[in-house]
């Protein structure tokens, strides 16, 4: 019996005198050794009357009290065949028959920097979650999910926020630091004059991310510099470095050089652009001159591991699950790609391909992995990643476990992720094309299809200026673009050579974008002498609405066998490959982010190693199904109302009305129109939807419990969404209007969520 809790025990009832006669106050306890969830108990059986009929219950050793009884039939002992005098029975059981049927329970999704309490600095740090935590016990809620925690910052700029994209798989994000926790300067007026801009910066709405930095970081400094003479001589200092230093060398190093050269491409840096370990060593010596430059970066770390141990103890310690987040990728501007360079590749960009909520694609601008490379060192990189996360974490979700089987890879001179291909993949040849009975034209499938009627619907009055400037007229019918203008990088870089992104305004934006457009018009993606991929959503081109009939019908054969079972056997072995020996790494839970176009393998594959779905309610992973719904989730899943890149359910409830009305009538089971807003009882009803189901845990976003009560709740709904993945340069900046405190006060909402959560049966021991 391997889910109880410390103060539990296991005690059987039965129909023998040693088994309490079914008397529930005379259980006999069983004994279980500390690393086995094994029960034993032995029984002299020449007391017994055959056949001995028993139950298994659960005995809380607090209130010295049998609190339950399995459910279903008495187990059942006949007598023993044996004319043997003295002889051993042994009784092996298995699968406790718990009366509320399989553990289930309930979690709250908070990205760490949307926390917001008295004492944090503008944005939420790792002590934020101590009182979050309490509050989470309070209303019985079992799992605290994170947003990634690592170091992202490359460009002192605003698209740092993106955690995402880390520079370090290791090193913490210096952001979430509690100054006062850190140590206080012994400098009175230095100390006011913090404590003052602190509580400026807490007192804005959204997270001043490059503020909050920049404060953060003159403290490190100011501090590093008051406790450097005896800070490492600290016995736990040492020991934290002599744990880390594998990583934490490098990682400072890169720190300090991406700050002295002002750019985090370390291809660009003079002497250091290609790591090397004797050099690095050679810098990082507390001789050197570099060395205070350096290691402050030691005492940064050191202090961030420290606060997040503290709380990753006061989460086990209250039956809190702290579940954590690994990225699909790294930058590529990163210490991982600077020490590690043959573990990935740098000649495609990984993203996603288009869906509802990016019909462009997404491009993320990571690397992709050199899975070879990684298999002949037996996934050394990620299991040294996965063993530093279960210093924290008893779980942890996979962003995109897509890109274990296969991921989205984008050409460099491509921004979105329309002309981006899976891989590794089976490309078509010409034969195979020509095949289905279709003349393969070269230029006509792999060119932009540009015609003057084409370009006059994208540009209107533009046209002609555009045809001038940036076209080539082939006198056919048909345009080019100008070798200067013809990939999507080399017009992104024109418009913006005089000019940044926010700044760019119309007609200039206009006609940037419907050149990309232009350039996306194609059928066929080449990725070899004879390597062909079809476009993805190749059915919404023009150049596809001006095909022949036969045509059409031909490529839609093609476009579904290649996307939806060409591959199904070949990714199925990648991620066979890869999955069990990284999941293997660690004991934790493990679940995986399974959105958007998912192959038929993986939810076979993902049963198969035990690793949870996501099951999102508006993201069906039934094409014919415009809803999922979550009382058909699997018990391995976690069932979710929306993620960090979708709106709240309120934000949701306002965009297409269509889709509202149907939802409200077919899923929510109502009659009539479906009110404007989504008012607390609709809310309501949605999140007891995936409390009763079968998922082992249904998690939400705390933006859609705080929607249950009108009166606690955020009237600006649109802001509450943390990110939009159509926007790569969005600031990711959301904190929650109510503070922590606020939460743990709120008596009326705490009690509905608590009777939410113990009447589904999600908050329980067993």
């Amino acid at each position: 019996v391997p889910r109880l809790s410390s103060h539990l025990r296991i005690a059987i009832l039965g129909n023998q005198q040693e088994l309490g006669n079914w008397d529930i106050n005379k259980p006999l306890l069983l004994s279980c050794s500390q690393n086995s969830p094994l029960w034993k108990c032995s029984l002299d059986i020449k007391s017994l009357v055959f056949p001995v009929e028993y139950k298994y219950g659960i005995y809380d050793t607090k209130k010295e009290a049998l609190i339950t009884l399995e459910a279903g039939k008495n187990r059942y002992i006949p007598a023993p065949q044996t004319d043997e005098d003295h002889f051993k029975l042994i009784s092996y059981d298995e699968a406790f028959n718990y009366p509320m049927g399989k553990w289930k329970g309930a979690g709250v999704a908070v990205p760490v920097f949307s926390l917001r309490s008295k004492n944090s600095c503008g944005v939420g740090e790792f002590y934020d979650l101590l009182p979050f935590i309490s509050w989470a016990t309070q209303v019985g809620i079992k799992m605290v999910q994170l947003l990634p925690i690592n170091e992202t910052i490359a460009s002192h700029n605003w698209l740092d926020s993106y955690p995402y994209k880390s520079i370090s798989v290791m090193a913490l994000h210096p952001i979430y630091m509690n100054l006062e926790k850190m140590g206080k300067l012994n400098n009175a007026e230095q100390m006011e004059a913090f404590e003052e801009r602190r509580v400026e910066l807490n007192m804005e709405t959204h997270v001043n991310y490059l503020e909050v930095l920049k404060l953060k970081s003159h403290y490190y400094k100011l501090l590093y510099d008051q406790e450097k003479d005896h800070f490492f001589e600290n016995k736990d200092y040492i020991s934290f470095f002599t744990k880390n230093k594998e990583w934490l060398i490098p990682y400072a190093a890169f720190a300090y050089l991406r700050d002295k050269m002002n750019n985090p491409d370390f291809r660009q840096w003079a002497e250091h652009s290609s790591y090397d370990e004797i050099a690095i060593q050679k810098i990082s010596s507390p001789s050197a001159k570099e060395w205070d430059d350096i290691a402050i970066h030691y005492f940064i770390q050191y202090h961030l591991d420290k606060q997040l141990k503290e709380i990753s103890e006061y989460a086990r310690k209250n039956g809190i699950v702290l579940k954590g987040d690994i990225p699909i990728g790294i930058s590529p501007n990163s210490v991982d790609a600077w020490t590690e360079p043959h573990l990935f590749n740098f000649n495609g960009q990984a993203g996603a391909p288009p869906d509802d909520f990016a019909i462009k694609g997404q491009n993320w601008g990571f690397p992709t992995y050199n899975w070879e490379a990684m298999a002949r060192e037996e996934y050394k990189w990620w299991k040294k990643r996965l063993h530093k996360m279960a210093d924290y974490f008893d779980a942890y979700r996979i962003d995109h476990i897509l890109g274990f089987f296969r991921i989205w890879e984008i050409p460099k001179d491509a921004l979105d992720g329309l002309l981006g291909h899976f891989s590794p993949a089976l490309p078509m040849t010409r034969q195979e094309i020509e095949n289905y009975g279709i003349h393969f034209d070269y230029n006509r499938f792999t060119q932009p299809y540009i015609k003057h009627h084409i370009i006059q619907s994208l540009f209107w009055d533009q046209t002609e200026e555009v045809i001038e400037k940036y076209l080539i007229n082939n006198n056919d019918g048909t345009y080019s673009l100008k070798k200067e203008f013809n990939s999507q990088l080399k017009v992104n870089q024109y418009f913006l050579s005089t000019n940044q992104e926010e700044n760019l305004k119309n007609p200039e934006r206009e006609i940037r974008d419907g050149l990309m457009e232009l350039i996306t018009n194609v059928l066929f993606l080449q990725t070899g002498k004879n390597e062909f991929h079809p476009r993805i959503t190749l059915h919404n081109t023009s150049s596809f609405a001006e095909l022949d009939d036969f045509t059409k019908s031909q490529l839609s054969k093609i476009y579904y066998q290649f996307y939806y079972q060409r591959h199904d056997d070949f990714w199925h072995h990648q991620a066979m490959n890869k999955l069990p020996q990284i999941i293997e790494a660690s004991n934790m839970l493990v679940c995986g982010e399974d959105l958007g176009m998912v192959p038929h393998c993986v939810a076979p594959l993902m049963k198969q190693l035990n690793i949870l779905s996501l099951e999102i309610q508006r993201m069906s992973k039934d094409p014919k199904q415009h809803f999922g719904h979550p009382a058909n989730a699997p018990y391995l899943s976690v069932c979710s109302t929306s993620t960090h890149d979708m709106s709240t359910i309120r934000g949701w409830w306002e965009e297409d009305k269509v889709i509202i009305q149907e939802f409200y009538n077919k899923i929510l089971g109502q009659q009539g129109q479906a009110p404007y807003y989504a008012e607390p009882e609709i809310c309501i009803q949605i999140i007891n939807q995936h409390l009763y189901s079968p998922a082992m845990w249904a998690v939400f976003p705390i933006q859609d419990l705080i929607a249950m009560d009108g009166n606690l709740r955020w009237d600006k709904t649109q802001l509450e969404q943390i990110n939009n993945p159509s926007n790569v340069r969005h600031k990711w900046r959301f904190r929650m209007n109510q503070s922590i405190e606020e939460l743990l006060n709120a008596k009326d909402f705490n009690q509905l969520v608590r009777n939410l959560i113990d009447t589904s049966g999600r908050n329980t021991d067993f």
